[in-house]
């Protein structure tokens, strides 16, 4: 697609437009078919409307949308932590558009969402520690890893565990 990306927040009408690019974007075969996906790690629902909702009711969070040509291609997630720390989670790009630089664009319009909603002064992120290719693509959008690791919220086995990663802003 070569229109034009349009990136604002969510509302309520956008979660049955969403929720399927969500699943598409990190699991099963069709998440095969970008490289950001968890399809080789987890095979659950990735989140469910009900989820998304919530999001969107939460005032301490806001759900970021991304179209093209009046498409739902993306998202991403922010919530604020207090303290001046946001945090950034539900990335997601359609996997036939990732590589494309869209999920930078995300990326940048999460961190002024942030600083402009939450007064952020840094942003907090969780990334499977096994995602090595995924944290490398991170840091060069400036997140250093913390070298804190923390649990992953359902049991799995083999088990699995996040990386932080932190930038200031």
């Amino acid at each position: 697609m070569t229109s034009t990306l349009s990136i604002r927040f969510a509302t309520p009408d956008d979660i049955a437009a969403l929720h399927p690019v969500i699943e598409r974007a990190y699991r099963g075969d069709s998440a095969r078919q970008g490289w950001t996906h968890e399809a080789d790690l987890l095979d659950d629902q990735r989140t469910d409307e009900a989820a998304l909702a919530a999001i969107i009711a939460d005032p301490q969070q806001r759900l970021l949308i991304a179209e093209q040509a009046g498409t739902t291609i993306g998202c991403v997630q922010i919530s604020d932590k207090g303290q001046g720390t946001s945090y950034l989670g539900l990335l997601c790009v359609d996997p036939l558009l990732q590589a494309g630089g869209l999920g930078k664009q995300l990326i940048e319009a999460a961190e002024r969402g942030a600083v402009d909603v939450f007064g952020a002064r840094q942003m907090e992120m969780t990334v499977i520690d096994r995602r090595v290719e995924l944290i490398r693509y991170y840091e060069r959008r400036g997140y250093c890893v913390t070298g804190e690791k923390r649990d992953f919220p359902v049991p799995v086995n083999p088990p699995l565990f996040f990386d932080v990663l932190v930038k200031p802003l």
